[in-house]
C-alpha cells in the first residue's frame, strides 16, 4: 500500500508510477454475476463448454466492463491518501482492451500519476491504469481513470 499523505505530497507524483496492485483473479461466478447485472449473456462470456470448443482462450473471456470494474478496487488496495473526506469517480478519459481476459486468469494494475489538478475544495487526479494478465506481455485494460480528491 502507498500511502500519500497530502495533495502536494501527491503533486510530486506526477509522471512517475506510483503503485503495483496486487493480484486478482477474475472467476467464472464474477462474470456470471456482472453478466446478470448488466443483461450481458453473450456466450464468449458465460456458455463454459462452448468457449473451450470454440474460443482460442481455452474457455470464457471476462467482459471487458467487468475488468473495467475492477479500478476501484486496484486502487484501493495499492493506495491510501490521507486527509481525504470523499473520492469521486469523475470518469474516463480513454479506455482500451488491447487483449482478453480469460477467466480464471490473474490481473494486476501498475498505477502512474498522469496529473493532479485543483479544484474548488480539492483535487482532480488523473490515474493511468494498465491492468496486466499473469503470463501475458500485452495489456488485458489501458484506462485514464479520473478521481477528485475532496
Amino acid at each position: 500500500m502507498r500511502e500519500i499523505a497530502s495533495i502536494e505530497a501527491l503533486t510530486e507524483l506526477v509522471g512517475q508510477e506510483v503503485a503495483v496492485s496486487d493480484w486478482i483473479e477474475v472467476t467464472q461466478d464474477q462474470v456470471n454475476l456482472f453478466a446478470d447485472a448488466t443483461g450481458d449473456h453473450q456466450w464468449i462470456h458465460v456458455d463454459v463448454e462452448r468457449s473451450k470448443r470454440e474460443l482460442p482462450f481455452g474457455g470464457t473471456v471476462a467482459h471487458g466492463f467487468l475488468t473495467l470494474a475492477l479500478l476501484p478496487k486496484i486502487m484501493g488496495q495499492s493506495i491510501s491518501m490521507g486527509n481525504v473526506k470523499m473520492l469521486l469517480n469523475y470518469g474516463l478519459n480513454r479506455v482500451r482492451f488491447p487483449s482478453p481476459l480469460p477467466v480464471g486468469s490473474q490481473v494486476r494494475g501498475r498505477i502512474t500519476l498522469q496529473s493532479v489538478e485543483e479544484i474548488p475544495g480539492g483535487a482532480q487526479v488523473v490515474w493511468e491504469i494498465t491492468m496486466e494478465r499473469e503470463d501475458s506481455e500485452k495489456p488485458v485494460c489501458v484506462a485514464e481513470f479520473i478521481v477528485r480528491r475532496y
